[in-house]
Parts: C-alpha cells; sequence; structure tokens
C-alpha cells in the first residue's frame, strides 16, 4: 500500500478544551494528535463541507440561468393537481 502524500505542517490554534479532548482521543486511540485532527476533518468535510460545496454549486447554476422558477413549479403541481381531481 503506497504512502498518501502530505502537505507542509500548518499552523492551528484550538482552544484549549477542545485540544484537550483531542489529546485524550490520541492517547486512548495510541495514535497522533496529528491523526486524530485528520480524522475530524475529514469526517467534517463528508458531511457539512460536501453540502457547503453543493450549496455553492447550485447558487452559481442559478446565477448562470440553469434554474427553474419557484412559481413554475408550483403553477405546474397546481395544474397536475387540478387535472387528478378533474
Amino acid at each position: 500500500m503506497s504512502k498518501q502524500q502530505l502537505s507542509d505542517p500548518i499552523t492551528l490554534r484550538l482552544p484549549r478544551d477542545l485540544l484537550a479532548e483531542i489529546e485524550a482521543v490520541a492517547g486512548a486511540c495510541e495514535r497522533s494528535r496529528s491523526w486524530v485532527m485528520v480524522r475530524a476533518l475529514k469526517a467534517y468535510m463528508a458531511q457539512e463541507g460536501r453540502e457547503i460545496q453543493e450549496i455553492a454549486r447550485a447558487r452559481k447554476a442559478v446565477a448562470d440561468g440553469e434554474g427553474t422558477d419557484a412559481d413554475d413549479v408550483l403553477a405546474e403541481l397546481d395544474a397536475i393537481i387540478k387535472g387528478a381531481a378533474a
């Protein structure tokens, strides 16, 4: 298995209580603080980070005219409902 390429080191300031939690988890897992933080960041990116990117793409699509007006959708739904009731 090949090793993953790593970035240059970065500096990050954390609240002391959060750092204490990271150190506690690292100690319990017998892993480094970096290992814990990378896993936490990957989890964030897989959830909230992905959602933020999807919203940004959707906003760009709307700005580029790639969307359907909500009033048009509601009018179409209304017509479908009226047709089903007839």
